[in-house]
């Protein structure tokens, strides 16, 4: 799998858990602390290319996944076509 980037902020339940996710599953990926980074949420919803209201935004390579539940749904999708 392509590196996943995960742009989170600290104290998100959500980022947390994404980025343990990706610990589990041994995946390489990069956490980006939209705070520390002085990433807006114009700057956000510019590289995620439609509204963004939640973190986390989550990327697979360049391709948008969306949030904590749609990348764990697609990890599990992932996984199943993997096992068939």
């Amino acid at each position: 799998m392509e590196r996943v980037t995960i742009f989170g902020r600290a104290g998100c339940g959500f980022c947390t858990r994404a980025r343990e996710l990706c610990e589990i599953k041994g995946f390489k990926f990069r956490y980006v602390d939209i705070i520390e980074e002085g990433i807006s949420q114009a700057d956000l919803e510019k590289t995620v290319g439609k509204p963004v209201e939640t973190v986390p935004q989550i990327f697979i390579g360049q391709k948008h996944i969306g949030g904590f539940d749609q990348f764990s749904s697609f990890v599990t999708e992932m996984e199943n076509a993997a096992a068939n």
